[in-house]
């Protein structure tokens, strides 16, 4: 045995493939982004068979190896060696946890689409709760870690915040928008992209094209092998991309309306100071050179300018964006249409 191979973990995998589907037909997909999660893969591979044979519905594994430094990647290639129900997607380096969740999303195969973290925190078993919430006619159904194991002033407590700020600004109210045990409807995910901190937004990336989000409670358990990759500073990340999403959600077809109206109230100001200044010079001959107000006054009229200006560049932006790729600015959730079902009856024939 070389020196290589006897740093491999042990899997202690049956060499029987009992668990493979040959089946093209998938319905679940469980998309798991890996990060330096040696120690944790083995176990949650575990526990990930035995909820989803449970089940009784066609699955996938996709895990994302997000330029792991450890021997995540050579366990991957094990586990699928020993299991064709896995997929593992290796990035070339560390990209992100929203880039993996998109590679993830577009390779995914299954009806319904599940995101989870590698670290064991999340349980397997809470699985069948989203999937029994989606199959009530809901389109995302979110983990909510009601008791969770994490510290309270670097984890929980920034997590709380970070919550009830995102719910108010998205006006999508979740208890836990930082829980990555979700779900999904696959003609819901596909339609998103993903950069930055975005995965975490999804539920509020998604609220435009009408759809049912639903929350449930899930188990959290205390992180034992490996190193936490957050911290405050991607709690300042998350919320800079939470303006993004802002704007996305209200202004991204209208741009004008934002920075016109904030143009406008500057113009409008200035030109009202601009007047102002000018009467105390013409009827009370008031020397105006040292005046501070002055300065105000032509700085917000250029500002203004400047901020309808953008407004009117944002326009040609997003006419271009949509068009060149024809791009909807809308979801069809279904059509009944008396004609097209004639046509497709006289086709079957």
């Amino acid at each position: 045995m070389t020196t290589q191979e006897s740093k491999k973990p042990n899997l202690e995998l049956s060499d029987k493939k009992e668990f493979i589907h040959e089946s093209s037909d998938i319905d679940i997909s469980i998309v798991i982004p890996v990060l330096n999660e040696a120690d944790n893969l083995q176990p949650l591979y575990d526990q990930l068979k035995t909820a989803l044979d449970k089940l009784n519905r066609t699955y996938e594994i996709i895990f994302i190896d997000d330029g792991s430094t450890d021997s995540s990647n050579e366990i991957l290639e094990r586990l699928h060696g020993l299991d064709n129900s896995i997929k593992v997607v290796q990035f070339r380096r560390n990209f992100g946890q929203s880039a993996a969740f998109s590679a993830g999303f577009n390779l995914a195969s299954g009806d319904i689409v599940i995101t989870m973290d590698a670290d064991l925190q999340n349980d397997p078993k809470d699985i069948v709760k989203l999937i029994q919430k989606l199959d009530e006619g809901n389109d995302i159904v979110s983990g909510w870690r009601v008791d969770r194991k994490d510290p309270y002033i670097s984890r929980r407590l920034p997590s709380m915040i970070a919550n009830l700020l995102i719910s108010w600004i998205t006006g999508i109210y979740l208890h836990d928008y930082g829980c990555s045990l979700k779900a999904y409807r696959r003609e819901v995910i596909r339609n998103i992209k993903l950069y930055g901190e975005m995965h975490r937004f999804i539920p509020a990336l998604a609220s435009w094209m009408g759809i049912r989000i639903a929350e449930v409670r899930v188990n959290h358990s205390p992180r034992i092998s490996g190193r936490s990759k957050y911290g405050i500073m991607r709690t300042v990340r998350v919320i800079l991309d939470l303006l993004t999403v802002k704007f996305l959600l209200g202004y991204s077809t209208r741009p004008i309306q934002i920075f016109g109206l904030l143009g406008v109230f500057s113009l409008s100001l200035g030109m009202i100071l601009g007047v102002y200044l000018s009467a105390l010079k013409l009827l009370f001959n008031q020397p105006l050179g040292d005046r501070p107000l002055l300065s105000l006054a032509i700085l917000l009229i250029i500002f203004g300018v400047q901020l309808i200006t953008m407004g009117l560049l944002g326009e040609l932006v997003i006419r271009n964006y949509y068009e060149s790729q024809n791009k909807p600015t809308y979801m069809i959730k279904e059509v009944l249409d008396y004609r097209v079902s004639k046509d497709l009856e006289q086709i079957s024939k």
